[in-house]
């Protein structure tokens, strides 16, 4: 049904009849090839003289009509779409630094591959966690996907207390999504050491998730054997040296078992691509999306009508129907 924004101005309308029925008193000065007499002798009909009235008068009702708004209805869509929610949690510690990942850290590797992931959904909830000492939410579960890109491109060594506290991490990244209503509940945790901080046991808060239904997939992160690790940091900048690579495997293996996930080691940028790839590809389930389209304004039909109407009078005028003195 077509509502109008300004429908009073409808009423000239009646202006319209108005100014018909004035002109139809008035007594015509001048004879026309449209008056009966001339034209049924002239072509022996008179309708074609009514013409370029007929084309005025539509123009002016055009007029009017797109004066008065019409907005034509606005439709509702439903759209079924694949979509979860999930948290990613990010090792910020100061072993992600290590420079085993070509071409650069493990940490800007991460984030590369966590933007890749995050740009490909289309109706997931996603919330980012960062966790070193301490963990801290960056991001809540959210579908403005350019905040939470920025969010991860922006995690930094050093913004919380050094160390690995894989516990605390999983803790707030599952408390996240405690109050979430979804159907699939994700944690990725991706992580390049040892739990050795934090007063959240891993193992407790892996029960804890799988208990509020959430699967975490575990990701270790980095070479086997030695790898360039930070072992301080100068007046130049941090000071590296080989050391042996410890993750703990038997742990991540572990936390992705009781909550119905699954463990991966990646080795390289390219394996870590490869892993998230997976993960997408194992989660998705149907969600419901409801898209509004608004009632807008639809003036142009009228007005190129109008204005086509206004021409065909003037055409008519000096052709069809053509004044005689």
């Amino acid at each position: 049904m077509i509502t109008f924004a300004r429908p009073a101005l409808l009423l000239l309308v009646l202006g319209v009849g108005l100014w018909l029925w004035w002109r139809r008193r008035l007594r015509p000065t001048a004879a026309r090839i449209a008056d009966g007499r001339v034209a049924v002798a002239a072509v022996g009909r008179s309708w074609p003289a009514y013409l370029p009235l007929f084309c005025r008068v539509g123009a002016l009702l055009a007029l009017i009509i797109a004066a008065a708004g019409p907005r034509l209805p606005g439709d509702r869509t439903t759209v079924r779409r694949e979509g979860i929610s999930i948290v990613i949690a990010v090792d910020v510690s100061s072993s992600m630094l290590a420079e085993d990942f070509a071409p650069s850290n493990r940490l800007e590797v991460a984030k590369r591959q966590a933007v890749g992931f995050i740009r490909g959904r289309e109706s997931d909830r996603i919330g980012l966690v960062a966790f070193a000492g301490e963990a801290l939410t960056q991001v809540p579960v959210t579908l403005d996907y350019p905040v939470l890109e920025r969010a991860v491109l922006d995690l930094r060594i050093g913004a919380l207390d050094d160390g690995t506290a894989i516990g605390s991490g999983l803790a707030t990244a599952t408390n996240r999504l405690r109050r979430v209503k979804s159907r699939s509940k994700v944690v990725l945790l991706l992580t390049d050491g040892e739990n050795n901080r934090g007063a959240i046991d891993p193992r407790t808060a892996a029960d804890a998730a799988a208990a509020l239904g959430v699967r975490v997939y575990t990701i270790g992160v980095g070479t086997e054997g030695e790898a360039r690790i930070p072992t301080g940091r100068g007046l130049s900048g941090y000071r590296y040296e080989m050391l042996p690579v410890r993750i703990d495997e038997v742990l991540l293996n572990e936390i992705a078992e009781r909550t119905g996930g699954r463990y991966f080691r990646a080795k390289d940028s390219d394996a870590l691509s490869r892993i998230f790839g997976q993960i997408d590809e194992m989660e998705t389930s149907q969600v419901e999306m409801i898209r509004y389209r608004s009632a807008d304004e639809s003036t142009r039909p009228f007005l190129i009508l109008a204005v086509t109407l206004l021409l065909a009078e003037l055409g008519l005028a000096s052709t069809v129907a053509v004044r005689a003195p």
